[in-house]
């Protein structure tokens, strides 16, 4: 009983020894708040929010007057409640009326967002809807309609007021239990019902040009179209998407041959092109303003080239959209430019905290995106690596080879780093990565970034076509190099998707290496090798149903054969990808060993017991021959209830979602995807 105080003191006194160095832990605390939130299977009422506020109150003044010892770990409770609510107001804050029914109509609309589905296909945005005998209570903030009519009167832009006829329903949930969940992302984007339509679309009012909240985004429109039409092809639309982040000129085979060779965060506007773009801006007006003796010998012309480009760094976050990468990397590039102002030190760990906290406050639902967590894994990792390496002896390295040396060890601290996140987002290892951004990455600094500034300064003069044609020489090659990496054999393999507790037990064990001081940081490494066995020993269901009941795949020797070659293709996409088959189609799923029987009533078995799957026009009809004693039937029916079988319908995949079965010692386990994802706001109908 005697070491019971020691251990009870243990946990202050190592926090005591990291004195200096806890404002690291900040946004790893707001983090483990959010994460929380998030992972709630019941929405949090008015009650549980005042008495987490009343606790944040007590926290903070407990860690007032317990003193210098014990306040590290209220302060740490304190943050990651205060991350909790800040979910939680974020969450509420953006609430709209979702579509709780399957409408066809006429579709009112002003124009916000123009782009392009996964099938290539042009997306509308639509803010200010109206729908045809549709409450205003009942009807979303926003649409986004897919235009599948092969006639267009019109060309959209934003701002344009139009109308047409179509299918909207509200955003679907997970395709399976625990997978990505677009009911989520959709609420925080306050997007209440996806649709598409199949006749033209027509215009009731143009775009008004005083319309101040759409103006960035024409103007992004007229930059991204002006960059197309006088740079063609697959060049052009990469020039787009990084002077724009406007992808919709992108061929889907392109972008395909840019992620099998790592390349793709070429195309996202984040610290990268903000790094180059701040970083070129700052030494030519720094360099140009050296030139004149006047200014150079009156003026702080380091001050005055960072005040340029921060305003250069602030019109470009504007013109990029926003998206997170971008916010994260202008509010690095802001901190680094506002303590060059200030003649402080700015490339650390802080300012990457501050940003991490900045984004997480304003924005709580990034934390679960790929974008967040990529973009603060590679920075925090060569924000560490290279303070590391510091005051490290590089006088034995030729001097023309110390940037080769730094592309190096950048690309492959930053590859590193967002390799596993990658990997658990996408399914998928370049495996040739390092050696595409070796060849590409210098290429992008050198002329690229450069030749894009160029094109801006001289648009005004009707010269932008000289650095566009730069530009285009760079990306031709960064395009070549991204088809041939691609091309080489094993570029690409393919990895099952993680259990949940695999990404935060990676980053939680990586975060402790880098910021924790002492012998025991490396303690760090244990908790991500953690990680990567239970990745290891994720288990794939042995059944999964799509939320129709239309489709089923079952796992087999080969992989998850598909009880059709078409149809829910979203769905078979999705678990084929989680499998860890890549972007295998149906068809070949469809043609594995596993399912027998005729279309519309396929014969599987799972652990022993006996399953029909019945779709299509005769599935009722059928249901009575088909249900017998110790027989599961799935089908796409209404059955009455009735009958020894155990019944999968549409009336109980409603209240289910989509459905995964796992063979167990024990029998057959079911797990629904409304289970697993809770009652939460986005889901509640």
């Amino acid at each position: 009983m005697a070491q019971i105080p020691n251990l009870i003191d243990l946990v202050p006194d190592l926090l005591l020894r990291q004195r200096g160095h806890l404002s690291a832990w900040v946004p790893v605390c707001l983090a483990i708040g959010v994460g929380i939130y998030f992972s709630l299977s019941i929405e949090p009422g008015g009650g549980a929010y005042a008495s987490l506020a009343a606790l944040v109150v007590g926290l903070g003044a407990a860690a007032l007057w317990l003193g210098e010892r014990m306040r590290p770990l209220f302060l740490a409770a304190l943050l990651i409640i205060i991350g909790v609510l800040a979910a939680g107001l974020r969450a509420n804050m953006v609430a709209e009326p979702v579509l709780g029914f399957r409408y066809y109509g006429a579709i009112e609309g002003r124009v916000i967002k123009v782009d392009r589905s996964q099938s290539d296909k042009v997306r509308l945005t639509l803010d200010r809807v109206v729908l045809e005998r549709t409450p205003d209570w009942r009807t979303p903030a926003k649409v986004r309609v897919t235009l599948h009519s092969k006639e267009s009167y019109i060309t959209p832009e934003p701002g344009m007021l139009i109308i047409t006829t179509g299918h909207l329903s509200g955003p679907q949930g997970p395709v399976e239990p625990g997978g990505f969940d677009f009911q989520r992302m959709a609420w925080f984007q306050s997007l209440g019902a996806v649709g598409y339509t199949r006749v033209p679309v027509l215009t009731l009012a143009p775009a008004k040009q005083g319309q101040a909240g759409l103006m960035v985004e024409r103007i992004r429109r007229a930059i991204s179209q002006g960059v197309q039409e006088r740079m063609s092809g697959d060049a052009g639309a990469f020039a787009a998407a990084i002077m724009t982040g406007d992808r919709s000129g992108m061929r889907r085979e392109v972008l395909g041959q840019l992620r099998a060779s790592n390349l793709a965060h070429l195309l996202a506007i984040s610290g990268l092109h903000m790094g180059l773009l701040t970083g070129f801006v700052f030494g030519a007006m720094r360099f140009v303003l050296s030139l004149v003796p006047m200014v150079n010998l009156r003026w702080p012309i380091k001050k005055i080239a960072a005040l340029v480009a921060l305003v250069s760094a602030s019109g470009y976050l504007a013109l990029s959209g926003g998206n997170v990468a971008t916010e994260r990397a202008f509010i690095m590039v802001a901190v680094m430019l506002v303590a060059i102002l200030f003649e402080r030190r700015a490339l650390t760990l802080r300012a990457v905290a501050l940003a991490a906290v900045i984004v997480l406050l304003r924005r709580p639902e990034a934390l679960t995106g790929p974008g967040f967590q990529m973009s603060f894994a590679a920075t925090t990792a060569l924000v560490a690596v290279f303070g590391a390496l510091r005051y490290w002896d590089d006088s034995n390295v030729p001097a023309f080879l110390r940037p080769v040396l730094a592309v190096l060890i950048s690309s492959f601290v930053a590859g590193a780093a967002t390799a596993p996140v990658a990997a658990a987002h996408f399914n998928q290892i370049a495996h040739y990565g390092l050696l595409a951004n070796m060849l590409t990455v210098p290429l992008m600094g050198i002329l690229v970034m450069p030749a894009a500034v160029m094109a801006a300064v001289l648009y005004p003069l009707g010269l932008a076509w000289i650095g566009l044609a730069f530009m285009r020489w760079g990306i031709l090659w960064i395009l070549g190099v991204a088809e041939w990496v691609a091309g080489l054999d094993g570029a690409l393999s393919h990895v099952v998707t993680p259990m949940g507790a695999v990404l935060p037990m990676f980053a939680l064990g990586m975060l402790f290496l880098i910021l924790w001081q002492g012998r025991l940081r490396y303690a760090g490494i244990g908790v991500a090798l953690i990680g990567f066995v239970l990745w290891a020993n994720t288990e794939r269901p042995a059944v999964l149903i799509s939320p129709s009941g239309g489709l089923v795949g079952v796992m087999g020797a080969e992989g998850r054969a598909m009880s059709k070659a078409r149809g829910d293709g979203f769905a078979s996409r999705n678990w084929l990808e989680n499998d860890g088959d890549g972007p295998l189609a149906q068809a070949k799923a469809f043609g594995r060993v596993g399912f027998s029987g005729e279309k519309g009533m396929r014969r599987f078995e799972v652990d022993g017991q006996a399953f029909v799957n019945l779709t299509g026009k005769g599935a009722v009809t059928r249901l009575a021959s088909e249900c017998q004693v110790g027989v599961w039937v799935v089908t796409t029916a209404q059955s009455n209830g009735e009958g020894p079988c155990r019944m999968i319908d549409a009336v109980s995949l409603e209240k289910t979602g989509a459905l995964a079965i796992y063979a167990q010692d024990d029998g057959l386990r079911l797990i629904g995807a409304k289970e697993q994802a809770g009652a939460r706001l986005w889901n509640t109908d």
